[in-house]
Protein backbone atom coordinates (compact mmCIF):
# COMPACT_ATOMS: atom_id res chain seq x y z
CA UNK A 1 0.00 0.00 0.00
CA UNK A 2 1.62 3.51 -1.21
CA UNK A 3 1.85 6.06 1.40
CA UNK A 4 2.67 9.81 1.00
CA UNK A 5 5.89 11.16 2.33
CA UNK A 6 3.59 13.34 5.06
CA UNK A 7 2.25 9.64 6.44
CA UNK A 8 5.76 8.04 6.03
CA UNK A 9 6.72 10.67 8.01
CA UNK A 10 4.61 9.94 10.99
CA UNK A 11 7.40 6.43 11.79
CA UNK A 12 10.28 8.47 11.65
CA UNK A 13 12.27 9.14 15.21
CA UNK A 14 14.95 11.37 13.42
CA UNK A 15 14.17 14.61 14.18
CA UNK A 16 16.16 16.17 11.60
CA UNK A 17 15.18 14.21 8.70
CA UNK A 18 11.54 14.99 10.45
CA UNK A 19 12.28 18.32 9.71
CA UNK A 20 13.69 18.27 6.33
CA UNK A 21 10.87 16.22 5.29
CA UNK A 22 8.52 18.43 6.47
CA UNK A 23 9.85 21.40 4.94
CA UNK A 24 10.30 19.34 1.37
CA UNK A 25 6.70 18.56 1.62
CA UNK A 26 5.83 22.02 2.57
CA UNK A 27 7.36 23.41 -0.53
CA UNK A 28 5.81 21.38 -3.48
CA UNK A 29 2.00 20.66 -3.94
CA UNK A 30 2.68 17.42 -5.90
CA UNK A 31 4.21 16.14 -2.52
CA UNK A 32 1.54 16.97 -0.62
CA UNK A 33 -0.89 14.15 -2.26
CA UNK A 34 1.36 12.47 -4.19
CA UNK A 35 1.96 8.20 -2.95
CA UNK A 36 5.10 6.58 -2.73
CA UNK A 37 6.39 3.17 -2.45
CA UNK A 38 9.34 2.03 -1.30
CA UNK A 39 11.15 -0.52 -3.28
CA UNK A 40 14.37 -2.54 -2.58
CA UNK A 41 16.49 -2.38 -5.88
CA UNK A 42 17.47 0.33 -8.89
CA UNK A 43 13.66 0.09 -9.99
CA UNK A 44 10.10 -1.22 -10.63
CA UNK A 45 8.98 -3.47 -13.69
CA UNK A 46 5.53 -3.13 -14.33
CA UNK A 47 2.68 -3.89 -16.89
CA UNK A 48 0.73 -1.42 -18.07
CA UNK A 49 -2.38 -2.42 -19.92
CA UNK A 50 -2.72 -1.75 -23.30
CA UNK A 51 -6.09 -3.07 -24.58
CA UNK A 52 -9.21 -4.77 -22.85
CA UNK A 53 -10.01 -8.11 -23.82
CA UNK A 54 -13.17 -8.05 -25.76
CA UNK A 55 -16.61 -9.49 -25.02
CA UNK A 56 -20.04 -10.31 -27.03
CA UNK A 57 -23.32 -11.41 -26.69
CA UNK A 58 -23.82 -15.39 -27.94
CA UNK A 59 -27.05 -17.53 -29.08
CA UNK A 60 -27.20 -20.80 -27.58
CA UNK A 61 -24.73 -23.20 -29.48
CA UNK A 62 -22.74 -20.56 -30.39
CA UNK A 63 -18.82 -21.04 -30.84
CA UNK A 64 -17.10 -18.44 -28.37
CA UNK A 65 -14.34 -17.00 -28.85
CA UNK A 66 -11.61 -16.00 -26.73
CA UNK A 67 -9.44 -12.92 -26.35
CA UNK A 68 -7.04 -11.34 -23.64
CA UNK A 69 -5.95 -8.34 -23.00
CA UNK A 70 -2.67 -7.12 -23.67
CA UNK A 71 0.05 -5.46 -21.94
CA UNK A 72 3.30 -3.20 -22.18
CA UNK A 73 6.12 -4.16 -19.52
CA UNK A 74 7.74 -0.58 -18.11
CA UNK A 75 10.48 -0.55 -15.87
CA UNK A 76 11.17 2.62 -13.48
CA UNK A 77 14.89 3.38 -12.42
CA UNK A 78 15.45 5.51 -9.35
CA UNK A 79 17.85 8.60 -9.39
CA UNK A 80 19.52 9.85 -7.14
CA UNK A 81 18.83 13.74 -6.22
CA UNK A 82 20.39 15.93 -3.24
CA UNK A 83 22.72 17.84 -2.51
CA UNK A 84 25.52 19.18 0.27
CA UNK A 85 24.81 21.76 2.91
CA UNK A 86 28.05 23.33 4.43
CA UNK A 87 28.02 24.92 7.84
CA UNK A 88 31.06 27.14 8.73
CA UNK A 89 31.66 26.05 12.13
CA UNK A 90 32.98 30.01 13.46
CA UNK A 91 29.74 31.39 12.08
CA UNK A 92 27.75 28.53 13.48
CA UNK A 93 28.88 28.85 16.95
CA UNK A 94 28.85 33.13 16.83
CA UNK A 95 25.60 33.32 15.04
CA UNK A 96 22.88 31.26 16.04
CA UNK A 97 22.09 33.30 18.91
CA UNK A 98 18.96 34.31 17.21
CA UNK A 99 17.86 30.40 15.03
CA UNK A 100 20.09 27.70 14.67
CA UNK A 101 22.40 28.04 11.60
CA UNK A 102 22.53 24.94 11.01
CA UNK A 103 18.66 23.98 10.50
CA UNK A 104 18.48 26.86 8.68
CA UNK A 105 20.92 25.67 6.23
CA UNK A 106 19.68 21.95 5.96
CA UNK A 107 16.11 23.47 5.81
CA UNK A 108 16.78 25.72 2.78
CA UNK A 109 18.71 22.66 1.04
CA UNK A 110 15.65 20.42 2.04
CA UNK A 111 13.93 23.15 -0.13
CA UNK A 112 16.22 23.34 -3.04
CA UNK A 113 15.03 19.52 -2.89
CA UNK A 114 11.10 20.31 -3.16
CA UNK A 115 11.98 22.35 -5.54
CA UNK A 116 13.81 19.93 -7.85
CA UNK A 117 11.75 17.45 -7.56
CA UNK A 118 8.78 19.74 -8.56
CA UNK A 119 10.77 20.74 -11.73
CA UNK A 120 11.46 17.19 -12.21
CA UNK A 121 8.08 15.88 -12.50
CA UNK A 122 6.48 17.87 -14.69
CA UNK A 123 9.70 18.64 -16.99
CA UNK A 124 12.12 15.85 -16.72
CA UNK A 125 13.22 14.07 -19.79
CA UNK A 126 15.95 11.33 -19.39
CA UNK A 127 16.78 11.58 -23.26
CA UNK A 128 18.17 15.10 -22.13
CA UNK A 129 19.80 14.25 -19.06
CA UNK A 130 20.00 10.71 -18.67
CA UNK A 131 20.51 11.78 -14.32
CA UNK A 132 16.98 12.30 -13.86
CA UNK A 133 13.66 10.89 -14.53
CA UNK A 134 10.47 11.63 -16.82
CA UNK A 135 8.20 14.20 -16.20
CA UNK A 136 4.67 13.87 -15.97
CA UNK A 137 5.16 16.61 -19.58
CA UNK A 138 6.95 13.83 -21.39
CA UNK A 139 4.66 10.65 -20.17
CA UNK A 140 1.88 12.35 -21.74
CA UNK A 141 0.32 10.30 -24.82
CA UNK A 142 -1.18 11.52 -28.11
CA UNK A 143 -4.50 10.38 -26.88
CA UNK A 144 -4.40 12.40 -23.49
CA UNK A 145 -2.96 16.11 -25.18
CA UNK A 146 -5.51 18.36 -25.87
CA UNK A 147 -4.50 21.85 -27.51
CA UNK A 148 -6.56 25.25 -27.80
CA UNK A 149 -5.30 25.26 -31.36
CA UNK A 150 -2.27 25.32 -34.07
CA UNK A 151 -1.08 28.72 -32.47
CA UNK A 152 -2.64 28.80 -28.91
CA UNK A 153 -5.72 30.53 -27.65
CA UNK A 154 -7.33 32.06 -24.65
CA UNK A 155 -8.25 29.87 -22.00
CA UNK A 156 -11.80 28.74 -21.93
CA UNK A 157 -13.67 26.42 -19.81
CA UNK A 158 -14.76 24.23 -22.16
CA UNK A 159 -11.38 23.33 -22.72
CA UNK A 160 -10.44 22.82 -19.21
CA UNK A 161 -13.66 20.54 -18.84
CA UNK A 162 -12.32 18.56 -21.83
CA UNK A 163 -9.23 17.76 -20.10
CA UNK A 164 -10.43 16.81 -17.04
CA UNK A 165 -12.68 14.63 -18.86
CA UNK A 166 -9.21 12.44 -20.18
CA UNK A 167 -8.47 11.46 -17.03
CA UNK A 168 -10.47 8.01 -16.04
CA UNK A 169 -11.75 6.89 -13.70
CA UNK A 170 -13.34 9.94 -12.14
CA UNK A 171 -11.48 12.91 -12.21
CA UNK A 172 -8.31 14.32 -11.82
CA UNK A 173 -6.58 14.64 -8.16
CA UNK A 174 -4.51 17.97 -9.04
CA UNK A 175 -4.71 20.23 -11.72
CA UNK A 176 -1.15 21.73 -12.13
CA UNK A 177 -1.22 25.37 -14.09
CA UNK A 178 1.48 28.49 -13.44
CA UNK A 179 0.34 31.44 -11.67
CA UNK A 180 -0.92 33.21 -14.71
CA UNK A 181 -3.27 29.99 -16.04
CA UNK A 182 -4.85 30.47 -12.39
CA UNK A 183 -5.71 34.02 -12.72
CA UNK A 184 -7.48 33.81 -15.98
CA UNK A 185 -9.30 30.48 -14.63
CA UNK A 186 -10.11 32.84 -11.89
CA UNK A 187 -11.17 35.58 -14.03
CA UNK A 188 -13.18 33.44 -16.45
CA UNK A 189 -15.18 31.50 -13.19
CA UNK A 190 -16.31 34.94 -12.35
CA UNK A 191 -17.28 36.40 -15.62
CA UNK A 192 -19.50 33.65 -15.62
CA UNK A 193 -21.29 34.01 -12.37
CA UNK A 194 -18.67 31.56 -10.57
CA UNK A 195 -16.10 31.63 -8.01
CA UNK A 196 -13.14 28.57 -7.79
CA UNK A 197 -13.91 27.38 -3.97
CA UNK A 198 -11.14 27.65 -1.68
CA UNK A 199 -10.21 25.39 1.35
CA UNK A 200 -7.43 24.86 3.74
CA UNK A 201 -4.99 21.62 3.09
CA UNK A 202 -3.67 19.65 5.87
CA UNK A 203 -0.82 22.00 6.53
CA UNK A 204 -2.98 25.43 6.98
CA UNK A 205 -2.18 26.57 3.06
CA UNK A 206 -5.19 27.71 1.55
CA UNK A 207 -6.17 25.76 -1.77
CA UNK A 208 -8.01 26.51 -4.69
CA UNK A 209 -10.33 24.50 -6.60
CA UNK A 210 -12.12 24.04 -9.74
CA UNK A 211 -15.14 21.57 -10.36
CA UNK A 212 -13.68 20.17 -6.37
CA UNK A 213 -10.05 19.38 -7.92
CA UNK A 214 -7.43 21.38 -6.29
CA UNK A 215 -5.41 23.84 -8.26
CA UNK A 216 -1.79 23.41 -7.17
CA UNK A 217 0.73 26.40 -8.82
CA UNK A 218 4.18 25.14 -10.62
CA UNK A 219 6.37 27.72 -11.11
CA UNK A 220 8.39 25.48 -13.34
CA UNK A 221 5.19 25.83 -16.08
CA UNK A 222 6.53 28.35 -18.44
CA UNK A 223 4.21 30.96 -19.89
CA UNK A 224 6.59 31.46 -23.20
CA UNK A 225 6.91 27.76 -24.34
CA UNK A 226 6.13 28.19 -28.48
CA UNK A 227 2.97 26.61 -29.73
CA UNK A 228 2.64 27.29 -34.12
CA UNK A 229 4.25 30.62 -34.10
CA UNK A 230 3.58 32.02 -30.85
CA UNK A 231 6.16 31.99 -28.20
CA UNK A 232 3.43 33.04 -25.23
CA UNK A 233 1.61 29.70 -24.33
CA UNK A 234 1.50 27.78 -21.23
CA UNK A 235 0.03 24.17 -20.42
CA UNK A 236 -2.41 22.93 -17.85
CA UNK A 237 -1.23 19.20 -16.47
CA UNK A 238 -4.26 16.75 -15.58
CA UNK A 239 -2.77 14.24 -12.76
CA UNK A 240 -4.67 10.82 -10.44
CA UNK A 241 -2.78 9.85 -8.16
CA UNK A 242 -2.71 6.11 -6.84
CA UNK A 243 -0.93 2.71 -7.36
CA UNK A 244 -3.42 2.79 -10.59
CA UNK A 245 -2.31 6.12 -11.58
CA UNK A 246 0.75 8.54 -11.31
CA UNK A 247 3.05 6.80 -8.28
CA UNK A 248 6.61 7.89 -6.31
CA UNK A 249 8.99 5.37 -6.26
CA UNK A 250 11.66 5.52 -3.94
CA UNK A 251 14.12 3.63 -1.74
CA UNK A 252 13.55 2.30 2.36
CA UNK A 253 13.66 5.23 4.34
CA UNK A 254 13.05 7.98 1.56
CA UNK A 255 14.78 10.79 2.28
CA UNK A 256 18.20 10.79 3.39
CA UNK A 257 19.95 13.06 6.15
CA UNK A 258 23.33 12.14 6.27
CA UNK A 259 26.02 13.89 8.68
CA UNK A 260 29.37 13.64 6.31
CA UNK A 261 31.11 15.56 9.11
CA UNK A 262 34.21 17.94 9.60
CA UNK A 263 36.01 18.94 6.29
CA UNK A 264 39.34 18.83 5.41
CA UNK A 265 40.01 21.92 3.37
CA UNK A 266 37.84 24.16 5.49
CA UNK A 267 36.50 24.62 9.09
CA UNK A 268 32.86 23.78 8.38
CA UNK A 269 30.97 20.80 8.64
CA UNK A 270 28.88 18.63 5.63
CA UNK A 271 25.39 17.37 5.77
CA UNK A 272 24.10 15.70 3.10
CA UNK A 273 20.40 15.38 1.88
CA UNK A 274 19.35 12.90 -0.13
CA UNK A 275 16.76 10.94 -2.05
CA UNK A 276 16.56 7.52 -4.18
CA UNK A 277 13.63 8.51 -6.26
CA UNK A 278 11.48 8.21 -9.61
CA UNK A 279 8.28 8.83 -10.53
CA UNK A 280 5.84 5.45 -12.01
CA UNK A 281 2.70 6.38 -14.54
CA UNK A 282 1.20 2.82 -13.88
CA UNK A 283 -1.80 4.18 -16.46
CA UNK A 284 -1.61 6.39 -19.41
CA UNK A 285 -5.23 7.68 -18.47
CA UNK A 286 -4.17 8.84 -15.47
CA UNK A 287 -2.20 12.31 -16.70
CA UNK A 288 -3.12 14.46 -19.39
CA UNK A 289 -2.32 18.28 -20.68
CA UNK A 290 -3.51 21.23 -22.31
CA UNK A 291 -0.78 22.74 -24.21
CA UNK A 292 -1.15 26.44 -26.20
CA UNK A 293 -2.58 28.17 -23.06
CA UNK A 294 -2.56 31.91 -23.53
CA UNK A 295 -3.90 34.64 -21.31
Amino acid sequence: MAMTLTEANKLSNDVLKVGVVEETVKESPVLQMLPFIEIVGNGLTYNRENALANAAFFDVGDSWTESTPTFTQLTASLKILGGDADVDNFLKMTRSNLQDLEATIIALKAKALAHKFEDTFINGDDSSDAKSFDGIDVLTVSGQQVSMGTNGATLTLAKVDELIDKIKPGKPDLLLMSRRSRRKLKSLRQTGGNILETDRNNFGQMVTYYDGIPIGINDWISDTQTKGNTSTNSKIHAVKFGETGVCGLQSPGGVQVERVGSLETKDATRTRVKWYVTIATFSTLSVAYLDGVQD
